[in-house]
């Protein structure tokens, strides 16, 4: 069996970055599928991607499919012949449609009877033959959001196609894709190559290619570039800041990458760092160095995607294009000082939050009186946190966040520093938002937590008040991440807060903008809704998380601790048993339609196990009411697993549905007794 590299290139029109990789890795799994669903082994396969080009190349790829001996039953012998053994106009048509006689035909016998049968040899196809129209269907299904026209061809891609390159070892695979046909010309680098490069075999691809000065292979060019950066930040006795989005647009903005340094006037490190960091990252792709304390050193780090032979023209250059950026950031720095913020105040009126809900100015004053409610359950100062959400929105009215959105709040707290605002104020400007993102810092202290929360709930109040839910994918008010933000503060920062006195508290302060009635359940069930993402990050069982959200608390962090308790017993040898018998309980109770008693009357008890049950139950319903006051949770259940075998002793011994009325009920009575004490933490019979 024939095997070779098969290499597949298409070389287009600069990529866009920020989905160059999606895209190759889209590519390479399409192709995949499509080897895979004709039958054709190969031994590995890897995605090549740079700016100009998207490639595939698979090792020791078969080259040809194997025959196949495919049956095809005909009519059944009682209707393909007559009485006299003439072949009937049924089994002559299918037997033509066949390319075969009747008498040609094969049977075969079933429990049902005998079939005529044909069995035909289908010839595999080569990969030549195949692989036209898998590169095309492997290219339809890219993630094009936009795809572009070119020329006057209607053809449509998300750049232009200049080359297409589809080899099988050294054989050139003859195609069209794109209105561009297969050859073995690739592109080189853009400036350091002359024209295109001849790929003699699929196996020289990357060889080839670098002789052109690019290096195809994307995660070693990453990887180099990285190095370099390090090395250069290691020159400047300081740390470079590569975050990986970045370093990834980077990758796929170069082919040949060199890395150099420069600088900027040491002036402007009089401008809060965020801005300039932004303005270098998010502007210009250049990685900012810190030292070792964490402040900005005047450098910057950026990739070139040519060798030049005076890298100091070329360092002079990224200079002169930084300067302006970071004197604007600087001027609006400046300008933005002379205003404080609460003089912006007024400002906020023009700026709607939701044509329903009011403007920012009126979500700032629900801000501040939400985080003055949510101070005094949490025992902070409730004039500071007022004041910090009456001012938590006011920096959005600045050049400085006009200019770079990415800086809201941080700023806010810069210029509240200028103002004189209390530290505790300041802080809580720039903790409002968090955590922005999965994994992100909590507010540093509880002013800024209650911030935080009052613009979490504000928001999910508003926009589940005026019916405006989440729907699939889209959540244009990141209303999950505000949920999820709101779960992890209150449990992070163990702050005792039960969401649905915020909830009521925020829904006062709308006043008449709110037309869901059922704001409070839907905002509640919101959150609930987000344990379950929360806690598996934390690799929590779903059955865990199912088993207190039975419970339906409001109170994140009594959630949290009813979790941990629930994930401990889990832990414990009685569990599995005691789960079983809850669950056994429950399904009893759920189909008896009486009424129960109020507690159980122990001279109905006439059986042993039922004896000691009672009595045991009732030992540790007086250790537990405490330890549920104090919601001491986890020693709730250590407590309850003491009941294992005096439950499994009256299941084996005593009749439930006894036939004496009065023992029955007794007995179920019994068994809700002891299934409410479970339930006073969680719903352990949902435990797997």
């Amino acid at each position: 069996m024939t095997t070779q590299t098969l290499l597949i290139e298409l070389g287009t029109e600069e990529l866009p970055p920020k989905s160059l990789k999606e895209l190759a890795q889209t590519f390479l799994a399409q192709i995949e599928s499509q080897i895979n669903d004709a039958s054709l082994s190969y031994e590995s396969a890897v995605w090549f991607a740079s700016p100009r080009r998207l490639a595939v190349k698979i090792e020791q790829l078969q080259e040809n499919q194997e025959d196949k001996v495919v049956e095809k039953r005909g009519p059944s012998v009682t209707v393909a012949f007559d009485e006299n053994g003439a072949a009937s106009k049924a089994a002559e048509g299918w037997a033509r449609s066949n390319g075969i006689t009747v008498d040609q035909a094969d049977r075969i016998k079933t429990d049902k009877g005998e079939w005529l049968l044909h069995k035909a040899t289908v010839k595999g196809e080569s990969i030549q033959s195949l692989l036209p129209k898998m590169v095309q269907q492997a290219i339809n299904k890219l993630p094009i959001p936009k795809p572009m026209r070119w020329g006057s061809t209607r053809t449509q891609f998300i750049r232009p196609a200049h080359t297409l390159t589809m080899l099988f070892g050294r054989e050139v695979i003859n195609g069209e894709v794109l209105e561009v046909q297969s050859d073995r010309l690739s592109q080189g680098h853009r400036f350091h190559s002359e024209g295109l490069v001849s790929i003699e075999h699929a196996d020289d691809y990357e060889k080839t290619l670098s002789s052109a000065y690019v290096m195809v292979d994307y995660n070693e060019r990453q990887q180099v570039i990285k190095q370099q950066i390090e090395k250069a930040a290691q020159e400047l006795g300081g740390n470079a800041l590569v975050d990986q989005p970045l370093l990834d647009e980077v990758t796929a903005l170069v082919e040949w990458p060199v890395t150099l340094i420069g600088d900027f006037d040491q002036s402007f490190l009089a401008v809060p760092a965020e801005p300039l960091i932004y303005s270098m990252k998010d502007h210009q792709k250049y990685f900012p160095v810190m030292d070792d304390n964490g402040k900005l050193l005047n450098k910057f780090i950026f990739v070139s995607n040519i060798e030049s032979k005076d890298p100091a023209q070329v360092i002079s250059g990224n200079e002169k294009v930084i300067r302006p950026r970071l004197a604007d950031a600087e001027f609006f720095f400046k300008t933005d000082k002379k205003q404080p913020l609460e003089a912006r105040l007024s400002s906020l009126e023009s700026v709607l939050f939701q044509k329903q809900l009011g403007t920012l100015k009126d979500k700032s004053e629900r801000i501040a009186a939400l985080s003055q409610f949510i101070a005094s359950l949490i025992n902070e100062n409730t004039e500071q946190a007022y004041r910090a959400g009456l001012l938590s929105k006011a920096d959005l009215m600045t050049e400085m966040v006009l200019e770079f959105p990415q800086v809201q709040g941080t700023m806010g707290k810069y210029y509240a520093i200028h103002d004189g605002e209390d530290a505790s104020i300041a802080q809580a400007l720039e903790d409002q938002y968090r955590p922005r993102f999965a994994g992100d810092n909590l507010p540093e202290a509880n002013i800024g937590c209650a911030v935080a929360i009052a613009d979490k709930i504000d928001t999910l109040v508003g926009i589940f008040g005026i019916n405006q839910a989440p729907k699939g994918d889209k959540d244009p008010f990141a209303l999950r991440r505000a949920a999820i933000g709101l779960i992890r503060i209150i449990i992070e920062k163990s702050l005792s807060i039960d969401v649905t006195a915020l909830i009521e508290h925020s829904i006062a302060l709308y006043g008449d903008k709110l037309t869901n009635d059922n704001v409070i359940n839907d905002v509640n069930e919101f959150v609930l809704g987000r344990y379950r993402a929360f806690y598996q990050e934390q690799n929590i069982s779903v059955d865990i998380i199912q088993a207190v959200l039975a419970k339906a608390s409001t109170a994140p962090l009594d959630f949290d601790q009813r979790v941990k308790a629930v994930a401990h017993f889990k832990g414990l040898e009685e569990a599995t048993t005691l789960a079983a018998a809850n669950k056994r309980v429950g399904n009893i109770l759920a189909k008896f339609d009486g009424q129960l008693l109020d507690d159980v009357n122990a001279d109905l008890a006439s059986e042993d196990a039922e004896k000691a049950l009672i009595s045991d139950v009732e030992a540790v319903e007086k250790e537990t009411a405490p330890l549920i006051a104090n919601k001491e949770y986890q020693a709730v259940l250590n407590a309850l697993a003491k009941l294992k075998t005096p439950i499994d002793n009256f299941f084996d011994g005593v009749m439930v549905m006894a036939d004496d009325e009065a023992v029955k009920v007794n007995r179920l009575t019994l068994l809700a007794k002891i299934r409410s004490q479970f339930l006073n933490v969680a719903d352990i019979s949902l435990l797997q």
